[in-house]
């Protein structure tokens, strides 16, 4: 007889390839994480946090609940913090999904969501995204049944940046009133996208944002969750009292209080350097998909060469294969300059 449920057995572990890779040798542009460094008034809060003698005491959060409902625009009881959006999506799914239910999620997308429904022992049915259509609502809606207790909306999608419509959305929460409808809008700085707004009137809406992405603080695990009052007083039911550690409220509580910083960084990517690669792919007639978000995937001629190539420059990229078997490369946008010595090594490799 198996020590744990049977079904763990024959799944494998999420494990992305993150060893080898250094901000000090390499442009990171492989993980969808800010190019630059976070702000000077975040890393003086940490080291003054760290100096105060409170690191051998739980974590208390105070009022960062309520600072991040101001700046989502919602009320405190409608948001719960987690340790990144990662453990909110993990929370949901094991809140609403048991042995057998079925989950939709489209693909390809952000592995966390498959795997997590995996654990749960779900059956899992994946509509697949289109370069020319994106997500495939008209799938997504046909596949909805009475065992249907997880649908997931990436807004914007990892790893080709397609964004559901609003009316779409409705349509997908209307149809399944029973079912947990999870949006995920850990790009939502970027891309502007959400539907926040919407938690009154749709019970089944949870939304999940993360400050990993577009503030720059993937490695202190920091994320939220948003829907009506009574769903996160259950969800706050599985989450530990002190899952989120201490210094990632610290440093959030510093991020919100001088978002300039962030700002001008997100106004640089997205009207700068996403345009400057986006028409220098246009000329040169190489596809990639519509993105909303700080990446864009590109199918170039010889991937795997480039990649490497990329590489033995210091530059990392993540590989990706479409739905067609496909292969592309995913590239981060930073900032100007980033972007620019990006596309000098990729001319240099066709050269």
């Amino acid at each position: 007889m198996a020590l744990f449920k049977e079904h763990l057995y024959q799944m494998a572990a999420y494990a992305p390839p993150l060893e080898g890779r250094s901000v000090e040798k390499h442009l990171l542009l492989d993980f969808n994480e800010r190019t630059l460094p976070v702000s000077d008034e975040v890393v003086e809060a940490l080291c003054d946090f760290i100096r105060s003698g409170q690191l051998q005491k739980y974590p208390s959060y105070g009022d960062i609940v309520s600072e991040l409902a101001e700046y989502v625009g919602v009320s405190p009881e409608q948001l719960m913090i987690t340790n990144g959006s990662d453990q909110g999506i993990d929370l949901v799914v094991r809140a609403a999904v048991s042995k057998g239910d079925r989950a939709i999620i489209p693909a390809p997308s952000f592995a966390m969501y498959r795997q997590c429904a995996e654990v749960e022992d779900a059956e899992i049915l994946s509509p697949e995204y289109d370069r020319e259509t994106g997500y495939p609502t008209g799938e997504v809606l046909a596949e909805i049944s009475v065992d249907t207790r997880l649908i997931v909306v990436a807004q914007p999608n990892n790893p080709c940046g397609t964004i559901v419509s609003r009316d779409d959305l409705q349509m997908i929460l209307r149809a399944a009133p029973d079912a947990v409808v999870l949006v995920d809008e850990c790009y939502y700085e970027y891309s502007q996208q959400t539907v926040v707004d919407l938690v009154d009137k749709y019970p089944n809406l949870v939304v999940a944002r993360t400050f990993s992405k577009t503030w720059g603080l993937p490695s202190l695990r920091f994320g939220f969750l948003v829907s009506q009052a009574n769903n996160i007083e259950q969800l706050l039911k599985i989450r530990g009292p002190y899952d989120i550690n201490q210094l990632s409220i610290v440093a959030v509580r510093a991020a919100l209080a001088a978002p300039d910083y962030t700002k001008d960084y997100v106004r640089e990517v997205m009207e700068e350097s996403k345009p400057l690669l986006e028409s220098w792919l246009d000329e040169r007639k190489i596809t990639y998909w519509p993105s909303t978000a700080n990446y864009i995937w590109a199918f170039f001629k010889q991937p795997d060469q480039l990649a490497a190539y990329l590489q033995e420059q210091g530059i990392l990229v993540r590989p990706k294969m479409d739905p067609e078997g496909k292969l592309g490369l995913r590239v981060t946008l930073g900032n100007l300059e980033q972007t620019r010595r990006v596309i000098e090594s990729i001319e240099a490799f066709y050269r």
